[in-house]
């Protein structure tokens, strides 16, 4: 199929052919021209993946990475919004919502894609009111039925929550016609032993997602994602001064920032030396899946506190484990080169 996108650049250049065509006057000019057009027409148009991010973006600093880390990739996301969610750490779903915000500034991305609120209380204590349209987490929820139901034959929106799974289990419940229109790749678990913070924060999430039959992977946080380690350091040296003069905003610690990078490594300078990047490499994961290792598990469910097999299901998760964690951190400090 010829790329008619591509059309309009090869003939920008055509002063180029022309002042080689004067220069030459010879077949190899004609050659030239034929062999740069059927290359670049010909090459397939590039397919971004529709995506929604869900955060607890102002609970430690590897969501603000992550949210970096995607809206870098906007060449292969189309990103059509971020929503938020309150765990236990980082304050009212406000702050959350707040700290994504603030990082979509720093990104010069404002404008281009909702950053909305979700739910502060979990999926138990939310469905009984779900008959209220004002009902917690209603904006999030809403807008990721809204964007899923666009989605055409064939295509499918990526949800890729990096907090507890609550508003995602909301969606499917108040519209399960989404289920067929979505994947969800979940930063989440620490399969197959129990515990991790994500899931602690709304256990009674998950099953109703699993259940439900849609196409979903977790990205596991032991033995998986926290393996993807940087440092204050070397942050401090690759990030320093990069992405684009913006209004100054004021940091989750203080401070005034008028660029991403100085904002980074202002949070690192809260924490310890060495920390991981769970929720960029659960991002990581989503454009090259084949950084980490999957393996399939059929009827799988999270029962008292525990993963269990329930035979009759027909139902699987996707587990992903085992990171390439140079392969994910090179492709970070790369894209992250792009806010240069």
């Amino acid at each position: 199929m010829i790329n008619l996108i591509a059309v309009p650049f090869i003939f920008a250049d055509i002063k180029l052919f022309l002042n080689l065509y004067v220069k030459t006057k010879t077949m190899k000019f004609y050659l030239i021209f034929l062999t740069v057009f059927l290359i670049s027409a010909c090459t397939p148009a590039v397919q971004k993946q529709n995506i929604i991010l869900d955060t607890d973006a102002n609970n430690e600093l590897d969501d603000q990475h992550a949210i970096a880390y995607l809206i870098g990739n906007q060449d292969i996301f189309r990103i059509q919004g971020i929503t938020t969610n309150r765990t236990m750490n980082g304050g009212p779903i406000e702050e959350h919502t707040k700290e994504a915000r603030r990082i979509v500034h720093l990104c010069g991305a404002d404008g281009q894609f909702p950053v909305i609120s979700g739910a502060s209380g979990n999926y138990n204590e939310i469905i009984d009111s779900m008959d209220n349209p004002d009902h917690d987490g209603h904006e999030a929820v809403d807008l990721i039925i809204s964007k899923a139901l666009t989605m055409e034959p064939g295509e499918k929106l990526l949800l890729v929550p990096v907090g507890k799974l609550t508003n995602i289990a909301l969606a499917i419940r108040k519209e399960p016609a989404i289920i067929e229109k979505i994947k969800i790749i979940w930063l989440g678990s620490n399969w197959p032993d129990p515990g991790e913070y994500n899931l602690d924060n709304d256990t009674s999430a998950i099953n109703p997602v699993i259940e439900s039959g849609v196409e979903m992977c977790i990205c596991t946080v032991m033995g998986g994602t926290v393996e993807v380690r940087t440092t204050r350091t070397e942050i401090k040296n690759r990030l320093t001064g990069i992405g684009p003069a913006v209004e100054p905003v004021e940091g989750r610690h203080g401070g005034s920032f008028d660029r991403l990078g100085n904002y980074l490594v202002n949070l690192w300078e809260h924490v310890e030396e060495v920390r991981s990047l769970f929720d960029m490499a659960a991002v990581a994961t989503v454009k090259y899946p084949s950084l980490a290792e999957p393996t399939v598990i059929k009827g799988t469910r999270y029962v008292n506190n525990a993963w269990v097999t329930e035979d009759a299901a027909v139902d699987s998760v996707t587990f992903f484990r085992n990171y390439n964690v140079n392969g994910v951190l090179e492709d970070f400090w790369k894209v992250m080169e792009r806010y240069k």
